[in-house]
């Protein structure tokens, strides 16, 4: 089957959920046999296995200029081809802005628009491609960000259009009012020129079902895999050491973690307690990371914490192999959480609020602890009541590495989607 995987890049600046999974299956569909090629947008695909000669579409300089000035409309192609330069999209990549939705709701509409956006030059380069090179049978778009792709896609190169659904609400209900409701209504528009749509979880399906009125008959779950025999397990340290693993930020609960540590360490039990932060900073979150230290200096924490965002990756099975448990008390949940299932493969049970998918994931694994209300006295009650019970961590962490084979192993993830495909031929 002659697949074509459009995938945005990210730089590889922080620890990016959808950048994991699109890399973990793209991986796996090759070695099972499949002819596949990838379609960088934005910026390069860090580390991807992709031909190096497949151009980056949508360069994300030429985007944004595109979108603040009518004049780079009609750019010649020589200037486009200097601002996709890879060391330019390199250094649009590391800007503190790049993660950041205010701002960039004008650009999202347009890419979200298609052809009546306004990079409909950029889309018809990206068809011309995958008609002159790709020759897809199936076109699989990483996210419902990317859905304004779909009808000239469908329409131009007579592919079947696939779409993964994951965590697409969190930058558009970001979005400033009234943009936010005009991006919604938009997609739903696409989205019926979409032949399937994979979700990472059934909670978070059934949610975007309901956004964009996917029908049934073209709505799937498939869960999110790692290549769990690469992971390390964890020998439950006697000293306690709880692990976070995700940007650097307080939208992913960070605050809340680092509260709940400091109450945490109020209990002689837990006195000698260290809490691990690895997932990436970016320029917006420094302020925010330094905030956080001076708060732990004055609760004489500061010793007993390691911030070191750049061992994700590093060494990301160290990092994890080195934690007794791991929470990333994100306040209002999230599709899936990557994260979770690194965890399990390690053998590193998880503490998480009752939110999003979370409950779902953790209850189909049997290798974590959930806690609401989301706040730190209940994360700390929550950490507490696991690490002080010696024998349901070993209990929790031997059900995590089992559930990671059976259920979030990335070939199980592929065979899952492969059938999804094969009912599009």
């Amino acid at each position: 089957m002659r697949i074509v995987y459009v995938v945005p890049g990210f730089g590889n600046t922080f620890y990016c959920e959808n950048c994991f999974r699109d890399g973990a299956f793209i991986k796996e569909l090759a070695a099972r046999g499949h002819d596949l090629m990838m379609a960088p947008m934005y910026i390069p695909v860090a580390g991807a296995p992709i031909d190096a000669d497949t151009p980056v579409f949508f360069g994300a300089v030429n985007v944004y200029l595109k979108e603040k000035f009518s004049i780079f409309r009609r750019s010649p192609s020589w200037l486009e081809r200097i601002l996709n330069a890879p060391f330019i999209l390199s250094l649009a990549s590391s800007q503190s802005g790049s993660t950041r939705v205010r701002g960039l709701e004008g650009m999202t509409l347009s890419v979200l628009r298609g052809e009546s956006g306004n990079q409909a030059k950029e889309l018809d380069r990206l068809v011309q491609w995958l008609i002159e090179y790709g020759k897809p049978d199936i076109v699989h778009l990483s996210n419902a960000l990317l859905i304004g792709l779909a009808p000239a896609i469908r329409a131009k190169t007579k592919a079947r259009v696939v779409c993964s659904l994951q965590d697409e609400d969190t930058w558009v209900n970001e979005m400033e009012k009234p943009l936010d409701k005009e991006a919604w209504s938009v997609m739903r528009e696409q989205a019926k020129h979409v032949d399937a749509f994979i979700a990472v979880s059934r909670t978070f399906g059934r949610a975007m079902q309901k956004r964009l009125a996917i029908p049934a008959s073209k709505l799937h779950v498939s869960y999110i895999g790692v290549p769990t025999k690469a992971y390390k397990r964890s020998v439950l340290p006697d000293t306690p050491v709880i692990g976070y693993l995700s940007r650097l930020t307080p939208s992913l609960g960070l605050d809340i973690l680092i509260d709940a540590f400091i109450l945490l360490k109020k209990d002689e039990r837990f006195a000698r307690a260290r809490l691990r932060l690895t997932g990436g900073l970016t320029g917006d979150n420094k302020n925010f990371v330094e905030a956080m230290k001076r708060k732990l200096r004055h609760a004489m924490c500061i010793d007993d914490v390691d911030i070191i965002p750049d061992a994700y990756r590093d060494d990301p099975h160290g990092f994890l192999s080195s934690l007794t448990v791991l929470s990333v008390p994100v306040p209002e949940g999230e599709a899936f959480g990557t994260y979770l299932i690194e965890a399990f493969a390690s053998g590193v049970p998880v503490v998480q609020p009752a939110a999003g998918a979370f409950p779902e994931i953790i209850r189909l694994a049997g290798a974590g602890a959930l806690y609401s209300p989301n706040t730190p006295q209940k994360l700390a009650d929550a950490l507490a009541s696991l690490l002080g019970d010696r024998k349901r961590l070993e209990r929790l962490a031997n059900a995590g590495v089992r559930a990671a084979k059976k259920h979030f192993d990335v070939a199980v993830m592929a065979a899952s989607v492969e059938r999804v495909y094969r009912k599009l031929r």
